[in-house]
């Protein structure tokens, strides 16, 4: 069991966020988890396909090597979220006309979100990743709804183009799985990335 005051001695340190999600930021302060950020200028481009898993898992690992060659110590955790609808990856619009697209593929359907999780070591190299997903049930979205939606500006660096924890929540019909997933960071499979044991 771990008490409270064990509680910042189980996670390692210095802990470095690969990201700019100001999101996955939220989550690891919601937790307690010290932590300092450096984002990652890794394309989110595949230099094959893969499943939506596999690449997801894949451009986390990408992004965790590119921020980990500039640090001497410390562990390096990166992430990367995508969506799936009928074997099509969705990653973030670059219009509004995509996002709208996008939009309306996944009314009224399910979709799966696929988030890759990965912590590099920067003393040795060794890495530790995992892949988690989510389903999630979309209201049917009418056209005044999308355009609504799409006016606040958030779905624009959203895969998929929603965010469950924002304005796009009243799009969400239900989710299975691991909400904390679908907003871009499963904090549930932290520990296991982070190698994190409890005594």
């Amino acid at each position: 069991m771990i008490h409270c005051s064990q509680w910042a001695a189980q996670w390692p340190s210095p802990l470095i966020l690969a990201s700019a999600s100001p999101r996955r930021a939220m989550l690891l302060e919601q937790i307690g988890i010290c932590f300092t950020v450096q984002p990652s200028d890794q394309p989110e481009i595949l230099p094959h396909p893969m499943s939506p898993s596999d690449g997801a898992l894949w451009l986390a690992r990408q992004k965790a090597e590119a921020v980990a060659d500039e640090y001497t110590d410390g562990v390096v955790l990166a992430a990367d979220t995508v969506v799936s609808i009928d074997g099509t990856t969705l990653g973030k619009p670059e219009t509004t006309d995509e996002a709208r697209i996008m939009l309306e593929t996944l009314s009224g359907r399910t979709h799966s979100v696929y988030t890759g999780l990965a912590a590099i070591s920067v003393a040795d190299g060794r890495c530790r990743g995992v892949a988690e997903s989510t389903n999630v049930t979309m209201q049917d979205l009418d056209s005044a709804l999308i355009d609504g939606y799409i006016a606040t500006g958030e779905p624009m660096d959203k895969a998929g183009a929603y965010g469950i924890q924002g304005f796009g929540a009243v799009l969400v019909r239900r989710i299975s799985g691991c909400y904390f997933n679908v907003v871009g960071l499963p904090i549930s499979r932290l520990r296991e990335v982070l190698g994190v044991t409890a005594d």
